[in-house]
């Protein structure tokens, strides 16, 4: 099993705990995700991908339609019970970023998806710069939630005050660590997406899946869940209906592997 010292505090414990949350709660990646991966990080038949920190697989539906042979690496065990539980197609081990279970050159491409900024650092960059193929491709992706929308926005600060030192897409801090050695340049595309469900699947099952909520004890997360749930009745484009849509925006960042 992988040394879960290099996994923060917060993401072993929530991921561990909220395992099964996870599966339902967060979104689905939008279809152009597809576009991206063959266009930008050269994947298609015959070439291999690693889903990296791929947690319960949640990514790996976009990479198989890519048409690549599929890797998967998670430190958490829950995590990756249950991808392997669902993915029969996908290698999958245990490891970290820093300590990546494959060959050098192996791979065509790595995806990181929603997981970069747990691990952002110059050894984790230099093992996948390890295991990238010269002129293989380092995808970063996040689904980030359109806080200019006054009901997101509100529940990020129901939760806001729970989040302590976890690292988190919105901070930024992950991008101090590029200009990386052996890539090129970040590139940029965005996606406008939205998870389209039951308000309890999508909005109170979405806030109860961030790590550091499910981390945190039972009565704590149902306090919060009960704040959420006032949230939701006090705001007439989700109250009472039987299905809605929480807006968010894909963020998908690539640098090439390079000599």
């Amino acid at each position: 099993m992988p040394d879960l010292n290099h996994v923060h505090a917060a993401a072993a414990a929530g991921f561990s705990a909220g395992a099964a949350t996870y599966v339902a709660g967060p979104p689905e990646y939008p279809a152009e995700v597809e576009g991206w991966l063959r266009d930008d990080l050269r994947l298609g038949p015959g070439r291999a991908a690693l889903d990296l920190g791929a947690g319960a697989g949640k990514f790996l539906p976009r990479l198989r339609a890519a048409g690549a042979r599929l890797h998967a690496v998670e430190p958490v065990p829950e995590m990756l019970q249950i991808l392997i539980a669902a993915n029969a197609d996908v290698a999958a081990k245990p490891g970290t970023a820093e300590r990546i279970p494959l060959p050098d050159a192996s791979m065509d491409a790595i995806v990181c998806a929603q997981s970069f900024h747990w691990f952002a650092s110059r050894a984790a960059l230099a093992e996948m710069r390890r295991v990238l193929k010269i002129g293989g491709a380092l995808g970063l992706i996040w689904n980030v939630r359109d806080e200019s929308v006054d009901w997101v926005a509100a529940l990020t600060r129901i939760i806001g005050p729970f989040e302590g030192d976890a690292p988190r897409f919105a901070s930024g801090r992950w991008r101090e660590v590029f200009p990386a050695e052996g890539f090129s340049p970040l590139e940029e595309r965005r996606f406008a997406h939205a998870h389209v469900g039951p308000p309890e699947r999508v909005v109170v099952d979405r806030v109860l899946s961030t790590s550091f909520i499910a981390a945190l004890s039972a009565a704590a997360r149902e306090t919060i869940a009960a704040q959420v749930r006032e949230t939701i009745a006090a705001t007439p484009a989700l109250a009472g209906r039987a299905e809605v849509a929480f807006p968010y925006e894909t963020r998908a960042f690539r640098c090439l592997r390079i000599a």
